[in-house]
């Protein structure tokens, strides 16, 4: 026995309300913006997000409290300026909604030293944009020979990738999650670490034909499948026939 369409609809409906009901712990993020270590006196900010629609973050520091914001477009930043060595440390945060703690993050390293170094320059290979599947190289030059470089992607809680001096960096078959603003900040390591400033910031568009295709196929075969559903109800349904009076 087939069911009539307008309880088949009805039934994914309910589905949908079903998940909606039963809420599960959100996934929450925690970023450093702009990526690197800072210099005495300069100025960054920790973002913390969500997929939330209200609540409110605390941020924490090596597990004590430091302040609450309040959500603005599914995130809250949390700015520090004039940045001195009482700054640096290691950063957390917790999603609370109505009083109750939801979710924690993980934990973002702030650093906070002089620089020493040049500021280096960061370079894509073969361009800023990409189809999906090809291979990268990023390039982090600075004006000394022993220094290494960090690579960073805005929006990771850490370094993406160390580049060792006189190397680049490959990312292989990237695709959509590869995309975003990168930079690179090198050092070098004697007695102590001593670090450049960090490059200017680049950003990788990966194009993905495949999975726009993707979601062409899904939604026709989706417009395909209620259309058969309509017709196979239609002749399922016995016509009304009228006798003779």
């Amino acid at each position: 026995m087939m069911l009539p369409v307008t309880q088949v609809l009805a039934f994914g409906a309910w589905l949908v309300a079903q998940s909606k009901a039963t809420p599960s712990a959100p996934t929450i993020s925690i970023f450093q913006k702009p990526a690197g270590v800072i210099p005495p006196g300069g100025s960054t900010t920790i973002c913390c997000s969500c997929q939330c629609d209200k609540g409110e973050f605390d941020l924490y520091k090596g597990g004590r409290w430091v302040r609450t914001l309040e959500l603005h477009d599914s995130r809250a930043e949390f700015s520090i300026s004039n940045a001195t060595q009482k700054d640096a440390g290691g950063y957390s945060c917790q999603y609370r909604d109505g009083g109750a703690v939801l979710a924690h993050s993980e934990t973002v390293e702030i650093r906070v030293q002089e620089f020493r170094l040049p500021e280096p320059v960061l370079s894509v290979l073969p361009g800023h944009n990409v189809a999906a599947g090809a291979d990268v190289v990023f390039r982090c030059t600075i004006a000394h020979p022993n220094a290494g470089c960090f690579l960073y992607l805005e929006g990771c809680v850490k370094e993406l990738k160390f580049i060792p001096k006189n190397e680049d960096c490959k990312l292989s078959h990237v695709h959509k999650g590869n995309e975003g603003r990168y930079s690179c900040q090198c050092f070098t390591r004697n007695v102590s670490f001593e670090w450049s400033a960090v490059s200017k910031t680049l950003d990788l568009v990966v194009r993905d034909y495949t999975w726009n295709n993707v979601v062409r196929l899904v939604l026709g075969a989706g417009v395909l499948l209620l259309l058969g559903l309509i017709m196979a109800e239609a002749m399922c349904t016995p016509r009304r026939t009228t006798g003779p009076r």
